[in-house]
């Protein structure tokens, strides 16, 4: 790997000029980061990634390998995309307009998917467009998200179905009085109100 400027990157990887890279970034083999992608401080972008144009990432953030994040993802700091994961962005994805004519940018529609600070998704996962996923909530691996999923929430399948809910350790929560979860883990505790 060569450093550039307190960031690390891979001869292999694709780096666009227009890009801006975070100090203390990693990026690994085979990585193609587009032009007005914004990857924070911190960061491990695995071997395959790719992070299209207009793409954020927060700081101290881990992309496994082969991860996708398509236009114009949010990704806040501190999240965990397992090795595989694919965020998408169009909700009605043709090669082609009704004419047969080959789509052009101007004839998608995307929307984006917002990952919030601290949350997980497991080995391939995939978020389809407008999902939100909240604070520190946990994405079990190989689950289709079809729908927001909360704060500390813990959701997985096909399509992915909120569980149950998760410290910020990781660990589940375990309700000992309405509104009140513990940590089986840590211990700590956690107010959860309404939905």
């Amino acid at each position: 790997m060569t450093s550039h400027k307190n960031v690390q990157i891979h001869p292999t990887a694709e780096v666009a000029s227009e890009a801006r890279i975070g100090e203390g970034t990693s990026i690994w083999h085979q990585v193609q980061i587009r032009e007005r992608a914004r990857v924070g401080k911190n960061c491990i972008i695995g071997k395959g990634v790719y992070i299209d144009f207009d793409v954020t990432i927060g700081d101290n953030c881990k992309l496994q390998n082969g991860v996708y994040v398509y236009h114009p993802a949010v990704v806040e700091d501190g999240v965990f995309l397992g090795p595989g994961v694919i965020i998408t962005n169009d909700k009605v994805p043709r090669a082609v307009n009704p004419d047969l004519t080959l789509k052009t940018d101007d004839d998608w529609v995307v929307d984006a998917v917002w990952i919030c600070c601290g949350a997980s998704v497991g080995a391939g996962g995939i978020l389809l467009p407008g999902v939100r996923i909240g604070q520190w909530a946990m994405i079990g691996a190989g689950s289709v998200v079809t729908r927001d999923i909360p704060d500390f929430g813990l959701a997985f399948g096909n399509p992915a179905r909120l569980i149950d809910y998760v410290c910020n350790c990781g660990s589940r929560l375990q309700e000992i009085e309405p509104g009140l979860q513990v940590c089986t883990s840590c211990g700590s505790t956690h107010y959860l109100k309404g939905d």
